[in-house]
């Protein structure tokens, strides 16, 4: 299992590299994905991005009964979210890499991303609740963004332990 890296580290600051797709075909991220996986299950997350693990590449991977039960993938490279409607909600979030610490987070309740799949192939989707919730927050990681950086200025009211 895969260590969390955690903020402030400087890897979750920077924008991740896009990965090749020749590279995406030919399998090269299998093992790293995999680690994904089982790092996100092991911590209880329902989302990983790999810069979480230390990996400057932009692939995510979320929950699969998450994925299954909201009719999306399960695995993203080189994400990016297209369109976010002007509807919006505030909720908690958490995160692995600020454990143990629930922040107000406001997105978009749909979305729409356009990213790659495990086999190579260019995906679009719609995405709404939920789900649109997780994807928001996991290609944040991949720009470089966590949720703390979402406020200008958070009081120690605003976060909950």
């Amino acid at each position: 299992m895969a260590d969390i890296i955690k903020i402030p580290n400087k890897i979750l600051s920077n924008k991740t590299e896009l990965a090749k797709v020749k590279d995406i075909k030919d399998g090269s991220f299998k093992e790293l994905i995999l680690e994904m996986r089982r790092s996100m299950k092991d911590h209880q997350g329902i989302g990983l991005a790999a810069n979480q693990i230390g990996k400057n590449i932009s692939i995510f991977v979320i929950e699969p009964i998450l994925a299954q039960e909201s009719g999306i993938q399960d695995v993203y490279i080189n994400p990016e979210i297209t369109e976010y409607s002007k509807d919006e909600d505030e909720v908690e979030e958490g995160c692995l890499s600020i454990p143990e610490y629930y922040i107000p987070t406001r997105r978009s309740k749909k979305i729409k991303i356009k990213f790659i799949d495990e086999s190579g192939e260019k995906k679009k989707l719609r995405v709404r609740g939920f789900a649109a919730r997780v994807l928001q927050h996991e290609t944040d990681h991949l720009n470089g963004t966590v949720i703390k950086d979402r406020f200008r200025s958070v009081s120690s009211r605003q976060i909950k332990k």
